[in-house]
């Protein structure tokens, strides 16, 4: 069985689109793979709860609790390894990973950003898209690499920026998006393995 772990910070809304896409399209049957684990930072996660309704099994790695980033980063690592992952999935999990774990997770570690990559890497991609006076954004899926949000590309979906868009209005017409493009993306991954 190709196992997923996904890490998430908060609600895990993409943690839970993947979770049930896996679930409608059976694949456990067709492509040998499960959602083996969901790992948050947070202890408050929401998406930790829906994972746990689903009979996932749950850890939680609190970042405060280490002097560094590369301590907790060998600690997270070492709680990904017990589940034997295929991938890991980044869903919102909010820290910029150090190159010794990215490296360890090497076209293994994949990540979704709410922009058109390589336009706006890094925070406030909306209101960044809207100032910028786009026409159009939209979310990436991409390998994880050293350099923050520059892997090599995997998916996109596009959305158009409307005359009255706000950072939030586009935020949520691109997280509608990402619930499509981010499970289709591990599903043709996981295809290949």
């Amino acid at each position: 069985m190709k196992n997923i772990v996904i890490l998430i910070s908060g609600g895990g809304s993409n943690m839970a689109a993947m979770v049930r896409t896996a679930q409608q399209q059976q694949w456990d049957k067709r492509l040998g793979a499960r959602v083996a684990a969901v790992v948050s930072n947070k202890a408050d996660a929401a998406g930790l709860a829906f994972a746990q309704a689903q009979g996932i099994a749950t850890e939680v790695l609190d970042h405060k609790r280490f002097a560094t980033r590369e301590a907790f980063d060998t600690a997270l690592a070492e709680r990904i390894d017990r589940h034997d992952p295929a991938l890991v999935v980044l869903a919102g999990f909010m820290r910029i990973l150090t190159p010794g774990f990215v490296a360890h997770y090497a076209g293994r570690l994949i990540n979704i950003h709410p922009s058109l990559l390589p336009a706006f890497t890094g925070l406030h991609t909306h209101q960044r898209a809207i100032d910028a006076g786009c026409k159009f954004a939209g979310c990436t899926v991409h390998q994880v690499t050293a350099e923050l949000d520059v892997g090599p590309i995997l998916d996109q979906a596009v959305v158009p920026v409307l005359p009255a868009d706000t950072a939030a209005s586009l935020a949520a017409r691109v997280l509608t998006q990402e619930h499509v493009v981010y499970p289709r993306a591990v599903a043709q991954l996981l295809s290949k393995m």
